[in-house]
């Protein structure tokens, strides 16, 4: 599928709206990024790549979530940050992975992330919850390139 038309399928708002949701309740972080064009390697490769360019692995707590889709390639794939890693375990990551790969099958693009943000919030909020001194410095919006 052509990146543009992934694009014109999803539901920015209430994506952006279930990132907001989730990181009002942590002081980890949440983003989602599409990846436009060809994908060269594989996607996990590229979401680790995509993590550091965007800078997440400086989150204090080392609690970032990432969530990385390519479109045209088929493929995505959800990264977590050391300390949000190493207290969800290897089979949160799958079970999220595999809640995804569902809705996208279905062509419910828009639920997938919703859904995967969701659950990825609520791992987050319940290891690092919000303390008056969190405040998210990445953006809530959908980040593409």
């Amino acid at each position: 599928m052509r990146t543009k038309e992934f694009l014109s399928k999803l539901e920015h708002d209430r994506i952006v709206q279930a990132i907001r949701e989730a990181e009002s309740k942590t002081s980890g972080e949440i983003r989602v990024f599409v990846q436009r064009g060809k994908l060269d390697v594989d996607p996990l490769i590229a979401a680790k790549k995509k993590f550091h360019r965007l800078g997440m692995h400086k989150a204090p707590e080392r609690n970032a979530i990432l969530i990385f889709v390519a479109p045209r390639a088929h493929k995505f794939a959800v990264v977590g940050d050391k300390a949000i890693h190493e207290k969800c375990g290897e089979q949160f990551w799958q079970r999220l992975v595999e809640g995804m790969r569902q809705h996208f099958r279905n062509e419910k693009f828009s639920r997938a992330l919703v859904e995967a943000i969701e659950e990825a919030g609520k791992a987050l909020a319940s290891h690092f919850p919000k303390r008056s001194t969190s405040s998210g410095k990445l953006s809530d919006e959908i980040g593409e390139s």
